[in-house]
């Protein structure tokens, strides 16, 4: 099966590796993510946080320092989620990507809710690394 998909891109003042280098370090996301921030911490080598439905891993699975960020999201039901997320060149900067799918039983109203969050955690990661 192949879902529709959305892109949402972010342009960055900061070099790629800067970019990379930050952001796919999970020990930053309170600063930019807030979809994956509540309380992230290592136990052993997996990076945990505590949501609504409880203890959800999350994992970079890279590689990191060439612009792959992408990373997936365990539940507790042990239901994955791979979320795409690249930093490419753009002129003297970057631009990060974020590939959003529209899953099967995600509400067009929860679409583009979740669209709304990933643009707003972009915009932080800007912020952030531009201040």
């Amino acid at each position: 099966m192949v879902w529709p998909a959305r892109h949402l891109s972010q342009h960055i003042a900061r070099s790629p590796a800067e970019v990379a280098a930050f952001a796919g370090n999970p020990a930053n996301l309170p600063r930019w993510a807030a979809g994956l921030s509540s309380g992230i911490r290592q136990e052993g080598d997996t990076w945990v946080t505590d949501s609504p439905m409880g203890r959800v891993e999350v994992a970079f699975t890279g590689p990191v320092e060439h612009g792959v960020l992408d990373h997936d999201v365990t539940l507790p039901d042990g239901t994955v989620f791979v979320n795409p997320l690249r930093v490419l060149p753009n002129d003297g900067g970057s631009e990060v990507v974020f590939t959003l799918y529209h899953l099967p039983g995600v509400t067009t109203e929860e679409f583009e809710r979740d669209t709304e969050l990933i643009r707003a955690d972009l915009e932080r990661l800007r912020a952030v690394l531009e201040s």
